[in-house]
């Protein structure tokens, strides 16, 4: 474990590498699962505000499963979540020509109509936080459905902190990234002695 600040860190987003690839998982990431994505309460009013600018992008089940449940929706274990459209896939999924899976947020984003690029907990992925009193652990999540994107990670020899490099930023500054930077540089050369 590696610990910076208020955080601790597993040592496998030093050791494993990531990198999503979509020609082999076509986003499916946002399809599969029992629950929607987690939402952290911060971000609640966020998605209410770009909620209208968002809207345009969905599809039309997407636009109906929120309309009905909400922009967000707390989650069986009490945590706040997306919704998701008939216990499937997330609300805020569109599909591109190909077929992808890709955050209407995300593309809304992309486009300059709103300034929030998608919940942290996607940005982060496969990172996963887990709050606790004294701490925020910071895991990697293994799921079966990423196992491409660790081939391709391995390929390319991007760990999974770097992989998520903006999203980390993003959560925890640039100064803690930095701290990573060097924390795992000592770990991997710890490693190979």
């Amino acid at each position: 474990m590696i610990q910076i600040e208020g955080t601790i860190i597993s040592e496998e987003i030093v050791e494993n590498d990531f990198v999503c690839n979509l020609n082999a998982c076509k986003g499916i990431c946002c399809v599969e699962g029992d629950a929607g994505a987690p939402v952290d309460e911060s971000e609640l009013n966020t998605l209410e505000r770009i909620y209208p600018k968002v809207a345009p992008y969905l599809t039309e089940q997407g636009r109906r499963a929120i309309e009905e449940q909400g922009v967000y929706v707390k989650g069986e274990d009490g945590e706040w979540e997306t919704p998701l459209i008939d216990g499937g896939e997330c609300a805020y999924v569109v599909h591109n020509e190909k077929g992808w899976a890709l955050c209407a947020i995300e593309q809304a984003y992309n486009d300059k109509k709103i300034d929030w690029k998608k919940p942290i907990s996607c940005h982060l992925y496969p990172i996963r936080l887990q709050e606790y009193s004294s701490f925020t652990a910071v895991n990697y999540h293994r799921w079966p459905i990423c196992d491409d994107a660790c081939t391709l990670g391995k390929e390319l020899q991007v760990p999974v902190y770097k992989f998520v490099r903006e999203a980390l930023i993003r959560k925890f500054g640039e100064d803690w990234y930095d701290e990573l930077e060097a924390l795992a540089a000592y770990v991997k050369k710890k490693k190979r002695k």
